[in-house]
């Protein structure tokens, strides 16, 4: 099982780049935007999970692409605020639907109750993994 999900893991991000457009992790990021708008990269770092330089090169990626805009915080010039931009915003709806149409393909054949149960799984296996 560990190597099927290694297999699973190595496979997932760039089937996904390929079919929507854009990494899984820049889509989570700009998800995390659409809910709170203004947030500092220290913050967005910390939600989504990933290392500091990571952030910061799919930041400058989503910046070149208009996605997103990156200013100095008010109360403190150390700290970067980012935010989505009017394009980024408009832009979101169809990621999102290119991500559940990914979904779609990849469960194609599964019960929903399969599904369910599927997520659940994963769920807890990640639950797990964090307390080790």
């Amino acid at each position: 099982m560990f190597e099927l999900l290694q297999d699973l893991n190595k496979a997932l991000a760039p089937k996904f780049e390929q079919c929507a457009g854009i990494s899984p992790t820049r889509l989570r990021l700009l998800d995390e935007l659409y809910r709170v708008d203004g947030v500092s990269q220290n913050v967005l770092q910390r939600k989504i999970g990933i290392d500091p330089a990571a952030v910061t090169r799919h930041l400058r990626g989503l910046e070149e692409k208009g996605m997103i805009v990156r200013r100095t915080h008010p109360d403190d010039s150390r700290a970067t605020l980012v935010s989505l931009s009017d394009h980024g915003r408009a832009t979101i709806g169809h990621y999102r639907g290119e991500r559940e149409r990914f979904m779609n393909s990849l469960l194609v054949g599964f019960p929903e109750d399969d599904k369910r149960a599927a997520e659940a799984m994963l769920t807890r296996l990640l639950h797990n993994m964090k307390a080790l």
